[in-house]
């Protein structure tokens, strides 16, 4: 009977000698790398990718799939179209570190708990990626970007990874996860132009895995991974910062649109010729402006594989045929009339509505939609009192007669 406990405990010690010692064969280390926003608006949201560490060759490397190349043929117009190709890329994890640190951007490690197996499968699944023929693929920002890249190989070679917990509050829109960033650095221009460009599709509400296209939330998604078992061993802050917020300017453009306002208005009470011409040449600049966001919208819409920029509301106020009414400006047909006598009334329904549209509407451009509604009235009135006065002028002439 003793002999058989010692047989017993030399086993189980033997075993479990067996397994560490199987867990550290690999000498791999893999992890996750989150790093904090930067000051472009490419980088404005942060950036993932995953460190593969091995002890055994002493390599130390970084596989990236944020990397895309400013020299690619058409680079602007496969950008713009949505068409443009993002691959995978290795460096070495002291290149990566000091471009980071040169940015003044921080990052953070969370060391993968990963069997032998997995972790050998993920790195042989990444340099098969690497290849020439699988590098490559087309970059969509809400679904298919650096971080969804990095999380899904990972899930993938995970044999069991338990269903991610929401890294915000429930029922947050793919607009108001954008908005967090822009907000809390003070980018009120960024936001009002990825507001006009983003459709009502950005206004969904975003699921536990869908928000996890932002670095920051698939980070926090990992930490809270603790079943069957926890997901991150351990976490630490490999170059950290003090977060800097912009500077607040007064020049939002709420302030600006309404100051352009308050000028247009101004100008409208004087009664010098000159002025007149000016403000006349101002309005055929103010819808010349309208009109070709408007067919920029049209055309991220119909001509782009950007499927958030359908559906835009914003195309409500941002007539495309505001381009050519633009040429009419001083034009005193009857038809040119009724044009901006409908603009102003549509407009104002717009206006009217605004905060119950299925699309969020940036503020900001409140003011521009009051202002076309202004010009547009004006337009409409002036025109309307030049017919009455020829009317009259023919009936008076006739009676004469």
């Amino acid at each position: 009977m003793r002999f058989l406990k010692k047989g017993l405990f030399f086993f189980l010690c033997f075993s479990g000698l067996f397994a560490s010692s199987q867990n550290d064969s690999s000498r791999l280390r893999i992890s996750l790398l989150t790093c904090t926003p930067g000051a472009e608006l490419y980088s404005t949201f942060g950036h993932t990718a995953i460190r593969i560490t091995d002890s055994a060759i002493n390599s130390d490397i970084v596989y990236n799939y944020g990397t895309f190349n400013f020299d690619d043929d058409g680079f602007y117009l496969k950008f713009v179209r949505g068409k443009l190709l993002y691959h995978l890329s290795a460096e070495y994890f002291d290149d990566f570190k000091y471009f980071y640190q040169q940015e003044q951007r921080g990052i953070t490690e969370q060391l993968l708990n990963l069997s032998v197996t997995e972790k050998r499968n993920l790195q042989q699944a990444l340099e098969k990626n690497l290849e020439p023929a699988n590098r490559y693929y087309k970059y969509d920002f809400f679904f298919d970007n650096c971080t969804t890249r990095a999380r899904d190989m990972v899930v993938k070679y995970k044999d069991s990874v338990a269903p991610f917990k929401a890294a915000m509050p429930k029922g947050t829109r793919f607009r108001q996860g954008i908005h967090a960033y822009l907000d809390k650095n003070n980018n009120y221009w960024s936001k009002l132009g990825i507001d006009i460009l983003l459709g009502a599709p950005t206004d969904a509400v975003m699921t536990n895995t869908t928000m996890q296209f932002l670095p920051d939330n698939l980070m926090l998604s990992f930490d809270s991974c603790t079943a069957p078992q926890v997901l991150v061993k351990s976490k630490i802050s490999l170059y950290p910062i003090e977060t800097t917020v912009n500077m607040l300017t007064i020049f939002t453009p709420t302030v600006t649109f309404s100051v352009l306002f308050a000028l247009f208005i101004l100008l409208s009470f004087i009664k010098a010729k000159r002025v007149r011409v000016l403000l006349s040449m101002l309005d055929m600049l103010l819808f010349f402006s309208v009109g070709l966001l408007g067919v920029i919208l049209i055309f991220m819409w119909m001509g782009t594989d950007h499927a958030m920029c359908r559906n835009n509301y914003n195309l409500l106020w941002a007539w495309p045929t505001h381009l050519a009414m633009a040429f009419f400006i001083f034009s005193q047909k009857k038809w040119v009339k009724r044009y901006y006598g409908f603009t102003a009334a549509a407009l104002l329904l717009v206006l009217i509505s605004w905060f119950f549209l299925p699309q969020q509407m940036n503020n900001g451009l409140i003011p521009v939609v009051l202002l076309l509604i202004y010009r547009s009235a004006a337009k409409y009135f002036r025109l309307y009192s030049l017919f009455s006065n020829l009317q009259h002028d023919s009936k008076r002439i006739s009676i004469q007669q």
